[in-house]
């Protein structure tokens, strides 16, 4: 039987709520990685930006033109429960990621109740390493 983490890695189309410009950032770092082992990255960034990664910058989940099958935030945990309902408006998404140190019991709720896939408090760039090598 699959773990949460595995179902999740196996989500290919993905938005980053939080995505950073700089370079020296996890929220920069980890969707970069990911980009280069076939996910489909779609940055979200509510300060603003045309173009991270080579992709449109959308100010929400919601607002993303393309298929979204899990979101994955880098946001404080106080602000992961908007993000999540935000996000639930969508039919296609299958789960949520929270990055290491980020943890919500309101969004994990949100998620459950939807069926949805739900980690928190681990980072996808270690998680993808360790399973996938």
């Amino acid at each position: 039987m699959q773990t949460q983490v595995e179902r999740a890695l196996e989500l290919k189309n993905i938005a980053v709520v939080g995505l950073s410009k700089d370079p020296a950032k996890a929220a920069h770092s980890v969707p970069r990685y990911l980009q280069h082992h076939g996910y489909r990255v779609y940055p979200v960034n509510p300060f603003g930006g045309t173009e991270l990664l080579g992709e449109k910058v959308y100010h929400k989940t919601s607002e993303v033109e393309g298929p979204v099958d899990l979101v994955v935030v880098f946001r404080p945990s106080a602000e992961v429960v908007p993000v999540v309902e935000d996000a639930l408006q969508r039919e296609d998404i299958k789960g949520v990621w929270l990055q290491e140190g980020i943890t919500s019991p309101e969004a994990e709720e949100l998620a459950r109740e939807r069926g949805l896939v739900f980690v928190q408090d681990k980072c996808m760039f270690k998680e993808h390493r360790r399973l996938v090598r």
